[in-house]
């Protein structure tokens, strides 16, 4: 078995915004795989602050959390090494529907519809449940 230097668990602060039959996904510029706002936690602040903070930095809007959702870890391999990350999942809600338009070069929103889920190759893997079931909890 070939043996690999862990390179660091991340704790991740995501969120579930389904709107009108679709949900808000992002991704790196010109990545191919989507996945639930968010982002990773600071030191010094609690998941809900930190989901609020990376919306705020990354769509430009304010939100609030709702309930807790679950705990979603993954591993998986980027750049030669092994990776791992608990993802501290959230609803996510703003007051209106906000425009899938980033406020940073680097990342892009979509709503996509829950029924094409599948299409957007979400991240982890375990989140496709969303387009059956819009309201999962998720459990580690």
């Amino acid at each position: 078995m070939q043996e690999y230097e862990l390179a660091g668990i991340e704790t991740i602060a995501r969120g579930v915004a389904v709107i009108g039959g679709e949900v808000l996904l992002c991704r790196a510029k010109g990545g191919k795989t989507s996945y639930l706002p968010g982002g990773h936690i600071e030191f010094g602040e609690t998941a809900r602050e930190a989901l609020v903070r990376e919306i705020r930095e990354e769509l430009g809007v304010e939100s609030e959390t709702g309930r807790f959702l679950g705990a979603v870890e993954n591993s998986f391999m980027q750049h030669g090494k092994p990776h791992a990350e608990i993802n501290l999942v959230f609803e996510l809600k703003f007051a209106d529907k906000p425009e899938a338009k980033a406020k940073e070069d680097w990342i892009e929103f979509e709503w996509y519809r829950l029924e094409d889920l599948e299409k957007a190759n979400v991240l982890p893997a375990a989140f496709n449940v969303l387009a059956s079931d819009p309201d999962a909890f998720f459990a580690p």
